[in-house]
């Protein structure tokens, strides 16, 4: 998993979700953005929710923030 995190990473997506076997046992998800930063766990519609508002600030305001 390992190198599909660095892969994507190195593509500049700018947030990479992972969901490994635990993550998906408690079904969360750990955000990491394209800097390589860790957000931590989360569920899903948590995400969703804090990309909901980064997108009505019009990208003014990121998850890192």
């Amino acid at each position: 998993m390992g190198f599909k995190i660095r892969e994507h990473t190195l593509q500049r997506v700018p947030y990479l979700l992972v969901a490994g076997d635990k993550e998906v046992a408690a079904n969360l998800v750990s955000v990491r953005t394209r800097n390589g930063k860790d957000l931590g766990t989360m569920s899903p519609q948590a995400f969703v929710e804090r990309l909901r508002i980064e997108l009505e600030s019009r990208g003014r305001r990121t998850l890192e923030d």
